[in-house]
């Protein structure tokens, strides 16, 4: 993989953007000192890139680090720092020996890109949900966490109830446990995508860009299309450019503990099919299911309830220990508990591993791209889990690793 270059030369941000990736504000480290203080030593210095909506959420996830923002990408926060600097490139911030820990709550479009170039920096990576655009850039962003030894975790702690929970811990046990001699599982999520609220604009008019965004770099590596204002805020969502709709949006939130439980957190369905009307090239519309197989049996099946008719094929199946015979229960009741998951605070700490780490968020957030991939194509695709790619479809490949506009690469 190349690295990303961090000598491009770009037009001169505004002064003062406040929509685009941004401006950031930085407080010193040594104000942190002294009495009713914690001691620098014990303080981690960090950085939030993308102050949206979801910023200030993100960045609360760091609490438990003593974590002291040193940088923000808004200008309305420059009267909660000490010292009224400010940056317009997210790369001037990773550069600073202060920041030890980035949160990234930009469009989901830059999330590869930063992700790898804080690793790179040395930083430790807390990023927003759905961890990446497309299947490529989650595979990416795993290699380098592993390549910089750097933590990273994406801000969805579903597992983390799944993991204390004694019926999910079994039912971890037994599908990792390789014991199972046909596993017929199927989990059913129905409702809850936001189909129709995420949806894009179709023929939007094009309109002037507001003079405190730069739209250049907030297209970044996306094409540069004509700005229209529903395609920034919460609403970029409803185009393939940024993020994936309602299925990109939920998903990492709902299959997040579904990888943990189910033992999914290495591999990807392989063979998928999608319910729907035939899909726009760039603004994401309607769907009714998607039903999505694994390698080993086990269906996953996701429901809108807000297209076409509703998903008939299959019913829920849990699995239990009654898909065992008696001489493998007793194999499994002698296999050790799965390890609980680590917070990002114990992964910092300790330099561990985090629970919802690069590799098993990659692996759910294939969920939702392989979902989408079906969608957009209108047909049945059989994917490798192991090469991840599509196979026999080059049309549908051509989604699993998509061209960036350059000169963005990673």
């Amino acid at each position: 993989m190349r690295k990303m270059n961090y000598l491009t030369s770009r037009r001169q941000f505004l002064k003062g953007s406040a929509v685009a990736l941004g401006a950031f504000t930085v407080v010193p480290r040594h104000v942190l000192g002294g009495p009713g203080n914690t001691p620098p030593s014990e303080t981690v210095g960090a950085a939030l890139i993308g102050c949206g909506g979801q910023g200030g959420g993100t960045f609360g996830n760091l609490k438990e680090l003593n974590a002291v923002k040193l940088a923000d990408c808004d200008v309305r926060f420059l009267d909660r720092a000490d010292n009224k600097k400010i940056y317009t490139d997210f790369r001037r911030v990773l550069e600073r020996k202060d920041i030890d820990v980035v949160a990234i709550a930009t469009p989901p479009h830059w999330h590869a890109l930063i992700s790898i170039a804080a690793m790179e920096a040395g930083k430790d990576v807390m990023c927003e949900k759905p961890m990446t655009r497309f299947i490529a850039e989650g595979r990416a962003v795993a290699e380098a966490e592993k390549r910089y030894g750097r933590i990273f975790q994406v801000g969805t702690f579903g597992r983390f109830d799944a993991c204390r929970d004694k019926n999910r811990i079994l039912t971890r046990k037994i599908m990792k446990s390789r014991l199972l001699k046909k596993c017929e599982g199927v989990y059913m999520h129905r409702t809850g995508f936001k189909v129709k609220e995420w949806s894009g604009l179709v023929n939007a008019k094009p309109m002037p860009v507001p003079r405190n965004l730069d739209w250049d770099m907030y297209c970044g590596p996306a094409p540069l299309r004509p700005y229209h204002p529903h395609r920034v805020g919460g609403t970029h969502r409803g185009y393939w450019d940024y993020e994936g709709g309602g299925l990109a949006d939920m998903s990492q939130h709902y299959f997040d503990p579904f990888t943990w439980i189910y033992g999914k957190d290495d591999t990807a369905p392989v063979e998928i099919e999608a319910h729907a009307p035939p899909a726009h090239p760039e603004a994401v519309g309607m769907w009714g299911w998607v039903e999505l197989n694994y390698a080993d049996g086990f269906t996953l099946v996701l429901d809108s309830g807000e297209w076409g008719e509703p998903y008939d094929r299959k019913q829920s199946r849990n699995i239990s220990l009654k898909d065992l015979d008696e001489e493998s229960q007793k194999k499994l009741a002698e296999m050790p508990d799965p390890e609980p998951c680590r917070t990002f605070t114990q992964a910092v700490r300790t330099r561990k591993p985090a629970g919802g780490n690069a590799e098993a968020a990659h692996r759910t957030a294939c969920i939702m791209h392989l979902a989408n991939i079906a969608i957009r194509i209108g047909r049945k695709i059989h994917f490798d889990p192991v090469k991840e790619v599509i196979i026999g479809d080059e049309e549908a490949n051509r989604l699993v690793n998509q061209p960036m506009r350059a000169p963005w690469h990673i």
